[in-house]
């Protein structure tokens, strides 16, 4: 039941948002946006900056793709304006923020004025976007919420500035959102007060990632047997490496690997070294929508990263009736938290992979239905209505304060 008439007017800043060129890219962020906006109760416009580079060769690999994404764009009916900002690699990470402010601020101002005024800044990642979103809130007196997400707590914070940094933002910012307990946790180590941090996890598109029909999908892509799915970029962090190198102790299995990015040589030496190249494929990149089925078409699924906030991937996966093997890191074990969604690892290696396939393909691995019953707990309901409460909260003592 909608609470007010008038809209929650929100500008949604962020460098993590798919767009034309990198469709995948952020897609997380997205998809929480789309189901506020199916609410009713929010509008807003989208800023999510992209760096500046000035060569579209693809020679140029990920900035070659910067340089082509569109300056605006439709998508899902949202209006996205992608500002360009300085960015200067290694040596510019304490500055960084400060550039991404001065940059976008203009767009940030187009986009308040475009939709007749702005109640909150909603910003993604705490750095550089959500430090630079509570300079420009300091700015244009407008509050902002910041959402960490990963590696944003798990990683940044270990350099001094940019932990100084996020430390002030948390304290300027008027709410923090972490998508999992373990994201706070990290927060409160690093003296951000807990009473400013709220927890609202990422939910599962339900409908999109559903049970399909399992055994076409395997004909079509010639599968028999066993079949192990890895889903994410071609990164060290994600560990898709530790799975390969499983490989050889895991006869009978196939190994499914979607995603693309610098690791993959490394990886397509690495199979053709262990001598796996009949049992490992690498997909490429898919699109979201090209996901359940690949989900569905697998036995379990994999994720052996060294970070994660809160891994879409797992509930994904899950909603599609396939449970998931995970390391036993960060929001991990808040999301496979009971036998039907699959199984921890002990450690994060290739000998964690092989125990943990080894142990979940056992008597007691769990039915397809179990797994996408558990995954059914966790739509988007209660997320998007945690965030309302929070922007009703937030913009009431703003203008208690006015």
């Amino acid at each position: 039941m909608a609470r007010t008439v008038k809209p929650i007017r929100l500008v949604t800043f962020t460098s993590l948002y798919p767009n034309a060129v990198q469709p995948n890219h952020g897609v997380f962020v997205e998809n929480r946006l789309r189901h506020l906006i199916a609410s009713g109760e929010v509008v807003s416009r989208v800023v999510a900056p992209v760096p500046y580079f000035p060569f579209r060769s693809p020679r140029f690999g990920r900035y070659g793709e910067f340089a082509q994404v569109p300056a605006w764009e439709e998508r899902h009916g949202l209006t996205i304006h992608h500002p360009r900002f300085p960015l200067i690699p290694k040596i510019g990470m304490n500055i960084s923020p400060y550039l991404l402010a001065l940059a976008t601020l203009p767009a940030v101002r187009a986009a308040i004025k475009a939709q007749g005024g702005a109640d909150v800044i909603d910003a993604h990642y705490l750095f550089p976007d959500g430090v630079a979103a509570t300079i420009i809130g300091r700015m244009l007196d407008i509050p902002v919420v910041m959402t960490a997400r990963g590696t944003d707590v798990s990683l940044i914070p270990r350099y001094p500035v940019p932990r100084r940094q996020i430390q002030r933002a948390c304290r300027s910012a008027a709410a923090v959102i972490t998508v999992s307990a373990a994201l706070k946790d990290g927060l409160t180590a690093i003296d951000v007060d807990p009473d400013r941090i709220t927890v609202l996890r990422n939910g599962v598109d339900l409908g999109l990632f559903r049970p399909l029909d399992r055994e076409a999908t395997r004909k079509r892509l010639g599968l028999d047997g066993r079949t192990l799915i890895s889903v994410g970029h071609l990164i060290e962090r994600k560990g898709h490496h530790l799975i390969v190198e499983a490989m050889p102790a895991l006869p009978g299995y196939t190994l499914l690997i979607a995603g693309e990015g610098p690791e993959r040589a490394s990886l397509e030496r690495q199979i053709a070294d262990l001598h796996v190249g009949d049992r490992v494929r690498l997909l490429g990149a898919r699109p979201h929508a090209e996901l359940p089925e690949l989900y569905g078409a697998a036995d379990a699924l994999i994720l052996a990263s060294s970070r994660e906030g809160w891994a879409n991937v797992l509930l994904e996966a899950m909603a599609c009736g396939t449970p998931a093997i995970a390391t036993p890191i960060w929001g991990n074990p808040e999301v496979v938290a009971k036998p039907e969604a699959g199984i921890i690892m002990t450690e994060r290696s290739a000998k964690g992979v092989i125990d943990a396939v080894n142990s979940l393909f056992g008597p007691r691995m769990p039915t397809r239905e179990a797994t996408r019953a558990y995954a059914s707990a966790f739509s988007w309901d209660a997320t998007t209505e945690g965030q309302i409460d929070l922007f009703h909260r937030i913009i009431a003592e703003a203008g208690a304060r006015v």
